[in-house]
């Protein structure tokens, strides 16, 4: 039986998870202080420490690297690529290791497998990076030359749910037509022409509706004048895009559970709120099914605040009319990174070299 070490960095956790083929036989998250990461001044520099936190790990529960058959860790900021299981090599690390503008803790994931696969002679995977680019080239015109659309959702689990919802349909990934979406701290609206993401809002920093902690899209105007008010730095505007923004500057939290407890309790100015980011999440639904030209087989909503059932009960009385609405709440990034590293493994599917 294969044995899969699957990493995935957060920014105050590790989760790993330790899998024979694909039932998992150890998970854990494990947790890092404000304090610990406080001494290192950019991402990159932390994956030494977490790789060692990850092998104690290993060593405390008694599993030999030896018996390990690959690793895969969760992708990050790379170049645009297309889907699918990529080995770790020295090109993806040089990049991974560069500090910068395009910091972020999941860049951690595949250098930390690199390294402890590295140790024992196996493999090294990581699979569908948040950098997924299957773009038509007319989907990256934006409204100004110098400035391109990108393509940067949560695709670990979005193209993992898509390829759950089509065998849950009876056919394969590749047969249909797909509005997918990750309901998070930041929600990615995307559209899938048989088995390729050709469209997607920027969720990281872009358009879109707002999440719990994205403002989405804003009228451009308004952001320009704010950014030469003189009151922000660059840096605190990035952090009200991305950080700041949604449900956490109009209420104070990013937690959905919460924000249905206030309702609950007769917040009206809560339930406003709430169902706007609905309403604003429907509304790019919409505009996704123009991309398909209608052609929708079926609409999915996925992530972790796709658990919220007044949130999804909103949204799909609005797009219930488009496609039927198929709802799988949570997320499961490692066991989408471990059926990626299996596929390869099982002579499924080809392993990719980045370049």
């Amino acid at each position: 039986m294969l044995r899969i070490l699957a990493i995935n960095p957060g920014s105050t956790s590790t989760k790993v998870a330790l899998y024979e083929g694909e039932v998992p036989i150890l998970n854990e998250t494990l947790r890092h202080s404000v304090s610990e990461l406080a001494s290192y001044a950019h991402i990159p520099d932390q994956y030494a420490f977490r790789r060692d936190c990850v092998l104690s790990w290993l060593k405390e529960n008694g599993i030999e690297l030896s018996s390990i058959s690959a690793t895969v860790g969760r992708g990050g900021l790379l170049r645009p690529l297309a889907s699918g299981t990529y080995r770790v090599n020295e090109v993806m690390r040089r990049e991974l290791l560069q500090s910068g503008e395009r910091e972020h803790a999941s860049n951690l994931g595949a250098l930390i497998a690199g390294d402890i696969a590295a140790m024992v002679g196996r493999p090294a995977f990581t699979v569908d990076p948040v950098c997924v680019d299957e773009f038509d080239d007319l989907a990256r015109i934006s409204g100004l030359p110098e400035i391109e659309r990108k393509s940067l959702s949560h695709a670990l689990n979005i193209k993992a749910v898509a390829r759950r919802a089509a065998a849950d349909l009876g056919k394969s990934y590749e047969e249909l037509n797909l509005i997918v979406v990750h309901l998070g701290g930041g929600t990615s609206v995307t559209a899938h022409r048989r088995g390729r993401m050709v469209d997607v809002n920027q969720a990281l920093d872009g358009t879109g509706p707002f999440a719990p902690e994205r403002a989405g899209g804003l009228p451009v105007g308004d952001v320009i004048r704010k950014c030469y008010s003189g009151r922000y730095t660059l840096e605190e505007m990035l952090k009200k895009v991305a950080g700041r923004g949604g449900l956490v500057a109009h209420l104070g939290t990013n937690s959905s559970m919460e924000v249905e407890g206030r309702i609950a309790q007769g917040d009206q100015h809560a339930r406003l709120i709430y169902e706007a980011m609905a309403y604003q999440t429907a509304k790019e639904i919409g505009g996704m099914a123009t991309v398909l030209k209608g052609d929708v087989d079926a609409i999915v909503l996925t992530g972790g605040v796709a658990c919220s059932r007044m949130l999804t009960d909103w949204i799909a009385e609005r797009v219930r009319s488009i496609a039927p609405v198929r709802i799988y709440p949570g997320e499961d990034e490692m066991g989408a990174l471990v059926q990626g590293a299996l596929r390869v493994l099982n002579g499924q599917e080809e392993v990719k070299e980045y370049q």
